[in-house]
């Protein structure tokens, strides 16, 4: 694992994403959300920024850590379970923190857990003293296990962790879990949970000083103007100024309304809401004197 280093002098900025894999497709669709394109290499390992000075470089997500902590790359999107994994490692041999996550994305959720073989009775991380844990993440298991003040042996293993317990190479795991198939596939039962992770943004702990600092800045903007607005709607409707108290009271969730006057004395009102709006709050809102209500999904917005 490679120190920090002075990142070479360069204008433009570059994004490490997944080449491949279940990270890889939401990365870049979330990118084009904020208005960056660009022009593919024949090797399709680098892509041009076209509409911004903004490069992509597709990597294997364990390769991102590792490429803004050596300035190749400014920022990356990648699973917080692989970041946290590579910071914990850096840490554990005295290297500092070279990298931070930026942002969550609302993407790629899954948690690092425990999970025991299906005949034990879990008694807590006590239990866990003297057993062999096969995992992928080494780092953050032993940062927890110290913690815990537990004396375990960690089995590290690059794939295919959850069958271990069945080859009598480990007692139990520590894996990601997402619906939990897999460990029932293979009597296992989870028990603790480690990590919850989702796709973040990271960028290097030192922001650079140069032309890319104001690239950085508005990507960070653009970006929180997509995901901020990626489970919110737009609500419009017109309603008399008598109904306004009793609509807000029924919209207490969502922003403050906002009115506009409108023909013969009534208003048009719109707010942003949380999450969808079911039939039965629109027709809620309609008893209370809604007329003309209007659901609109929010593509992107600037604060």
């Amino acid at each position: 694992m490679s120190a920090t280093q002075a990142a070479p002098a360069r204008d433009r900025l570059r994004i490490a994403i997944q080449k491949s894999g279940r990270l890889a497709e939401p990365a870049r669709n979330l990118l084009s959300a904020c208005g960056l394109s660009w022009r593919e290499s024949r090797d399709k390992l680098f892509c041009y920024g076209e509409s911004l000075p903004v490069d992509l470089l597709l990597v294997r997500d364990d390769d991102i850590p590792g490429l803004i902590a050596d300035g190749v790359c400014d920022l990356g999107i990648v699973g917080r379970n692989e970041l946290d994994e590579q910071a914990a490692a850096r840490r554990q041999i005295g290297l500092p923190d070279a990298y931070q996550a930026l942002r969550g994305l609302g993407f790629g959720q899954c948690r690092l857990m425990l999970a025991v073989p299906e005949e034990w009775q879990w008694q807590g991380p006590a239990q866990l003293a003297g057993t062999r844990i096969a995992t992928s993440y080494p780092a953050i298991l032993k940062q927890w296990l110290d913690e815990q003040g537990v004396d375990a042996q960690v089995v590290e293993l690059s794939g295919s962790v959850e069958i271990a317990p069945r080859l009598g190479t480990a007692d139990l795991i520590c894996d990601l879990v997402s619906s939990g198939a897999t460990l029932r596939g293979n009597q296992l039962t989870p028990v603790h949970n480690l990590l919850d992770s989702e796709a973040v943004l990271a960028g290097a702990v030192r922001v650079p000083d140069d032309a890319r600092a104001s690239l950085r800045a508005m990507l960070l903007r653009r970006l929180d103007g997509v995901v901020q607005r990626q489970d919110r709607k737009l609500l419009m409707f017109r309603a008399s100024e008598d109904r306004v108290d009793a609509l807000s009271q029924l919209l207490a969730d969502a922003e403050p309304l906002v009115r506009l006057p409108a023909d013969g004395g009534a208003l048009r009102l719109q707010t942003m809401c949380p999450g969808p709006l079911s039939w039965q709050r629109m027709e809620e809102l309609e008893r209370a004197g809604a007329q003309g209500l209007m659901v609109l999904s929010v593509e992107r917005s600037l604060a």
